[in-house]
This record gives structure tokens, sequence and C-alpha cells, in this order.
């Protein structure tokens, strides 16, 4: 079965933390209060529940070529432990399985750029600090 294709002009985020709902609320709250538009599809179905990079390469690697995305976000056990909501980013596309973590703040930024390849994911993740997390080009 082929991941959720993203509604036009925003990322897939995919729930893969099914242990607190509230957790899950406020990630969707701050990620929504980033950004003056909608920046995600939010995705909370339990066939993702502890989902891996890896299981989703597979399924992507299945999928017909026109239903592909080129990345995602997954709100695991990190994004709805720590205050910053950082979600994991996934490269699906150009160095599939390459990751690196964005805080709710910087979202919309990230999700904009990439969702109208303005930038690619190797900008951001060659970004990241040595815990892995994007936390702008100023280092932030």
């Amino acid at each position: 079965m082929p991941l959720p294709q993203p509604d036009d002009l925003t990322s897939l985020i995919l729930r893969t933390d099914f242990g607190d709902d509230g957790a899950w609320d406020a990630v969707r709250i701050a990620l929504d209060a980033a950004g003056e538009y909608p920046h995600a599809t939010y995705v909370s179905d339990v066939r993702f529940a502890a989902v891996d990079v890896q299981a989703l390469l597979d399924e992507e690697a299945a999928a017909e070529e026109d239903d592909r995305i080129a990345d995602l976000f997954l709100a695991d056990a990190t994004t709805m432990e720590d205050p910053d909501h950082p979600l994991l980013a996934v490269d699906l596309w150009d160095e599939p399985g390459r990751t690196f973590r964005v805080p709710a703040h910087l979202f919309p930024d990230v999700s904009a750029n990439l969702s109208i390849a303005n930038m690619d994911f190797a900008d951001f993740a060659d970004a990241a600090d040595g815990s892995g997390t994007f936390r702008g080009f100023d280092g932030g």
C-alpha cells in the first residue's frame, strides 16, 4: 500500500507514537501555530505505529512512480516527549533514509522550501547540528 499523499504544498506528517493522544494534539497545535499557512498533512493511522525508516523506504520503493513522495516527517516518541516537538524528517528520494530533526517552530520554513523544491533535503540535513537537528542556517 503506498504512503498517503500530502495535500498540495504541504508535507506529510505520520504519527508513529500512539502512547499519548494529548501529546499528539500538542504537536499539531505547535506545528499549526508555527506558520501562517497550512504546511502539514497529518496522518494518524495505527498501521504506522512504531514504523521504522527502512519499512517506509521499502513501502515507497514498491509504489508506482506517480505515487511516490520525496520526503516525509515522523511524529515519533521523541517528537511527543520533547517540548520543541522535533519531527524526524526522512528523505525518500535523493538519499533514501537520510534523516534530520526539525523543531516545530522551524517546520513551516523547511516544509515550504521542500514542497516547492526551492531547496533540497540535503540543504537542511547538511546544516543540522551534532545532534542531527536543524536549528536554522545560523545555528539557531
